[in-house]
């Protein structure tokens, strides 16, 4: 079966680099929706707290319930059909119409658009929200943004953090003279973090960077990141597989001369990604995934009892034309864990 391997010590070393530039670790929220990025919800979040972290954010509150003793602060980005709320989770209200869905007493972080479009509030409807929230008798403890592109060399993330901090001087005003605590600031992703010499926020949240990986242009300075996971797979069987004979669906891969090839138990029914044998992609030992990969396997030329698949997935997403993100979270979470 296929099995996924999470480095502590890798994870420690990450965590370590964004505290340095943070400045402290209570100024990092991991982020660990959708199954930590497919490294593991649970597992991941053990680590986090074992290394003294405090704030996660998640999707949803099945997520936030799965690792509730974990943390101090839970952001849920994407769920407000709740009918009561631990003091732990805090929601995001992405619109105005999300006010009126939560129960009193829930704590709220106002979601601000500064320039995505995709949801949030916008700032001439930040008054009309904060007394929509006072009069719900929600708890406001937070205001953030998300900025669009942050990973590529524009000015963009400069312009959105100025709208950012026009709104957080609007709240800031608002709440003194409603006489309410002001809430925490956050904006930063892993791209944009690393982007600001001085991060004057409350919090970051960190997401892919904790991981081991930024997707961003090579023309920043970029921080030295060490991937946390691993795949690995065990073997079905050896066999030998003579000169012009084919292997896999399509044959799409023939000897040219007598070799020895295993299959594998691994594939893209375990969500990892189907290489079509157009493009050659070598394991971290140099071993070939040979043809076409199956829903439930794969071949190569090795005996190995069990093989690592990958160690870093930079390759296999310049293979695929995507980003670091989608080849791990594409993931299942029925893929065993195992930390070392």
């Amino acid at each position: 079966m296929a099995k996924i391997i999470l480095n502590k010590s890798n994870y420690f070393h990450n965590l370590k680099t964004i505290e340095t530039h943070l400045g402290s670790k209570d100024k990092i929220a991991v982020v660990l929706k959708d199954n930590a990025y497919g490294h593991g919800l649970v597992e991941i979040a053990s680590m986090a707290k074992e290394y003294g972290i405090k704030k996660a954010v998640v999707r949803t509150i099945n997520e936030a319930e799965k690792i509730e003793t974990f943390f101090e602060q839970i952001l849920i980005l994407a769920d407000t059909d709740i009918h009561s709320c631990s003091h732990t989770f805090h929601i995001a209200i992405n619109s105005l119409e999300d006010i009126e869905k939560l129960p009193e007493n829930t704590n709220v972080h106002i979601k601000f658009d500064s320039g995505m479009h995709r949801n949030g509030i916008s700032l001439d409807k930040l008054e009309e929200a904060i007394h929509g929230i006072l009069r719900k008798k929600l708890n406001l403890t937070g205001a953030f943004t998300h900025f669009r592109s942050a990973d590529e060399l524009s000015c963009e993330l400069f312009w959105q953090k100025s709208n950012f901090d026009e709104a957080k001087n609007l709240i800031k005003t608002l709440c003194e003279k409603l006489f309410i605590p002001v809430p925490n600031f956050h904006c930063a992703n892993s791209s944009a973090l690393f982007r600001f010499k001085n991060y004057d926020y409350d919090f970051a949240r960190v997401g892919i960077a904790q991981y081991g990986y930024l997707d961003t242009d090579s023309i920043f300075d970029n921080p030295t990141l060490k991937p946390v996971m691993s795949l690995w797979a065990d073997k079905i069987v050896t066999r030998v597989l003579k000169e012009n004979q084919r292997v896999g669906y399509g044959g799409k891969y023939m000897a040219q001369e007598d070799m020895k090839i295993s299959t594998y138990k691994v594939g893209y029914g375990d969500g990892f990604f189907r290489l079509n044998g157009e493009q050659k992609y070598l394991t971290p030992k140099g071993y070939e995934i040979l043809g076409k990969v199956s829903m439930d396997n794969l071949s190569i030329n090795c005996e190995d009892e069990e093989v690592c698949i990958f160690d870093d997935v930079r390759e296999l997403a310049k293979i695929h034309n995507t980003i670091t993100y989608e080849i791990t979270t594409a993931l299942k979470e029925h893929i065993p864990k195992e930390i070392i």
